[in-house]
């Protein structure tokens, strides 16, 4: 999915919500324990209960990689259902991923690759840390994406994230400027907290075009209008994520209708301000 197909999917569903399959075993509702496959069957139900809503869904590799390979049959199975629809949902490895190239190169494969050589995502989040060699092999692939870490949410961003360089930027400022010369913005996106939502204006005098994974709204507390109001761009160039706030907002039999409405609340507010920016009408 390239860059205008992506535009286009937001204007099409008003909604710039990605949904974050952090599918923990011990999490999800207990009746479901009876099947076969437990965390595919909870991610089947959350899926048919918010694709119409949803533009994008993220599964995070360690709720898939900790269950060995029952794990990943799971991932393998959800990533196959995401497939059914293809034309109206963008699919995030949400791996922070990041090695010497030659590795680098597999894990592209792994997760960027159509099946049956890879897992076929249409995104995965990347680690800089080891720089350039260590994210151009995840680039090489035709309509995927890199979404490289810049400024996460968590508490321990300030640890090293928001400290100041010689050059008088701060590591983020200056991960971002460097990769520049790595991708476009047709192939390379940001992760940037939204419990960091002020910053988002001094990144967009550096990224202007480029679109942005927000986490953090929801259980972290981030705001969405803040998002929206420092980095929404004319054609949306938003992508936020909320995962615990919809997936568990029950835990009982009624776990599917109640994502559903969490969803729909999220999606009605970004529609709102989607009008409101300008980007759609």
């Amino acid at each position: 999915m390239n860059h205008q197909q992506l535009t286009g999917l937001i204007q099409k569903k008003r909604s710039f919500l990605c949904i974050g399959l952090d599918s923990d075993p011990e999490k999800i509702p207990p009746h479901l324990r009876s099947f076969d496959d437990p965390v595919f069957e909870f991610n089947r139900a959350i899926i048919d209960a918010t694709i119409d809503f949803a533009v994008a869904y993220k599964p995070n590799m360690a709720f898939y990689e900790s269950e060995g390979l029952k794990g990943w049959k799971s991932l393998q199975k959800t990533i196959s259902y995401l497939r059914n629809f293809k034309d109206s949902v963008f699919t995030i490895a949400d791996a922070k991923r990041g090695d010497i190239g030659n590795t680098s190169e597999r894990y592209a494969k792994a997760f960027l690759a159509e099946p049956p050589d890879g897992f076929g995502f249409d995104a995965i989040t990347v680690a800089p840390y080891m720089g350039e060699d260590s994210v151009k092999p995840f680039l090489k692939y035709p309509d995927k994406w890199v979404i490289l870490l810049a400024l996460t949410s968590n508490p321990g961003a300030f640890d090293f994230q928001t400290q100041k360089l010689q050059n008088g930027h701060t590591v983020f400022e200056t991960v971002i400027q460097k990769s520049l010369g790595w991708g476009t913005s047709e192939n390379m996106m940001y992760v940037v907290g939204a419990t960091k939502a002020e910053m988002l204006a001094d990144i967009r005098k550096i990224i202007p075009d480029h679109f942005l994974l927000v986490p953090g709204i929801g259980a972290q507390g981030g705001s969405l209008e803040e998002v929206a109001g420092y980095g929404m761009i004319k054609n949306c160039g938003l992508l936020v994520n909320s995962s615990r706030g919809i997936i568990y907002a029950s835990n009982q039999t009624n776990f599917a209708e109640a994502a559903q409405e969490e969803a729909f609340l999220l999606k009605y507010q970004m529609e709102q301000l989607l009008s409101f920016h300008s980007v759609v009408g």
